[in-house]
């Protein structure tokens, strides 16, 4: 039977964290320190130090609510017809990328000496900006519209490339598991529309305000779905997200402005969770002075190359200088999210060994904390809005004219 003593100590230690991973971000923004990167620190201290929540089953869990909701909350975002409108600047921008991943992966079987799958999946940890978190992040640094579009559309793009390319190189160890995972995916985005389309006739007109749960529930079993798959919980997400969009004018309230807000507060409370579960299995041996300089060469490679790559496109599209390009280019840079991802996957699935590991994640510390130095001001990541905002009823009036409040485009002249 349970110590009486030790349940309350666990249940104040979950306390303190709460409040620790509440509070003590928020309070550090005003030094424009991201709230991810100080609850991975949060993390770091309190497993390294303290031996503290490792392989902690209830952190495991919210943790994997934090991901799949930071993956939800890109593919909501994801608007095919603003891929279209953009297609000519982002065909340029993946082609570009693309070479730059097959040239990274080169460079890094040679250089490290593993193998082309676990080379390509480095590549992308260091070239993939983490849609999510760039996403949030936007409103702070002043950026024009038409700033904000392009970075939208690129990073949505990018990240839909390093997907695919993730699932292939995660399946293709055999000609038969590429197959089965593929007709398995396949099954999961055809079986995606008919499931909306049943809750939208046979559910939600009998089930008030179930939209948000119904989505939460779809994306939880389908990220579990792909996680059995070897393809981590952010596939499914991801596509739950896409596939919700899809619904926008059937079933409105899907993905709506308001469902956005609710997943970002749905975020903003389990993300720090995942920052902080991931920083708590972080091991001595990843931040050695070999890793902190692996992580500072990748920094230094890496960042000049990607900002070039948008410098490259802009110029190449709208004339722009490299100077002005800059202003993109750097939002884009943070590869918090999908670099932790990678580097669990190149860890447990691949035995990659310390150095690269721990180069890997000292590499996205740096580019989550480069556009809050760079633009000033707090650098949020999924702040919840205003909570009265959220949860008060539209009026009749804001029902039938209110505005959408994210920008559908490009501004028009």
């Amino acid at each position: 039977m349970p110590n009486p003593q030790d349940i309350a100590a666990n249940e104040l230690g979950y306390v303190v964290l709460l409040f620790a991973l509440f509070v003590v971000p928020k309070f550090l923004q005003r030094w424009r320190l991201p709230s991810a990167v100080t609850s991975f620190a949060l993390g770091a201290v309190a497993g390294m130090g303290f031996d503290l929540y490792r392989n902690d089953s209830t952190i495991h869990l919210l943790s994997t609510f934090g991901i799949v909701a930071i993956f939800l909350f890109a593919g909501l975002e994801v608007n095919a017809q603003d891929l279209r409108n953009s297609a000519g600047q982002l065909v340029r921008h993946l082609g570009i990328r693309m070479a730059m991943i097959g040239l990274a992966v080169v460079l890094l079987e040679r250089t490290f000496l593993i193998g082309i799958r676990p080379a390509v999946l480095v590549g992308l940890a260091l070239l993939t900006p983490s849609t999510g978190f760039i996403l949030d992040t936007l409103s702070g640094f002043r950026l024009s519209n038409e700033e904000q579009f392009w970075i939208k559309t690129k990073a949505i793009g990018t990240e839909l490339l390093a997907l695919i390319i993730l699932f292939l190189a995660l399946q293709s160890a055999t000609i038969g598991r590429l197959s089965l995972s593929s007709l398995a995916l396949i099954t999961i985005v055809v079986l995606l529309p008919p499931i909306f389309r049943v809750f939208a006739t046979r559910i939600a007109p009998y089930a008030p305000k179930a939209e948000f749960a119904f989505l939460l529930m779809i994306a939880l079993v389908t990220a579990y779905a792909t996680r059995r798959l070897g393809v981590y919980y952010l596939v499914g997400a991801f596509l739950v997200g896409v596939a919700a969009r899809r619904f926008r004018e059937s079933l409105p309230a899907m993905a709506s402005e308001r469902m956005l807000h609710a997943v970002e507060v749905f975020a903003s409370f389990f993300a720090p969770f995942y920052f902080f579960g991931a920083g708590a299995e972080l091991r001595r041996e990843d931040l050695s002075l070999l890793s902190v300089a692996v992580g500072v060469i990748f920094f230094l490679l890496a960042v000049p190359a990607r900002l070039g790559s948008v410098a490259l496109v802009r110029r190449w599209t709208l004339g722009e200088s490299f100077r002005a390009s800059t202003r993109v280019g750097i939002p884009m840079l943070p590869t918090l999210v999908f670099t932790l991802v990678l580097a669990g996957i190149l860890r447990d699935t691949f035995g990659v060994g310390d150095p690269l590991i721990g180069g890997l994640i000292v590499y996205a510390l740096l580019t989550t904390l480069i556009p809050g130095f760079v633009f000033g001001g707090p650098t949020p990541t999924f702040d919840a809005p205003e909570l009265p905002e959220l949860i008060s009823p539209p009026t009749h009036l804001e029902r039938r004219s209110a505005p959408e409040a994210r920008p559908a485009g490009p501004p028009t002249t």
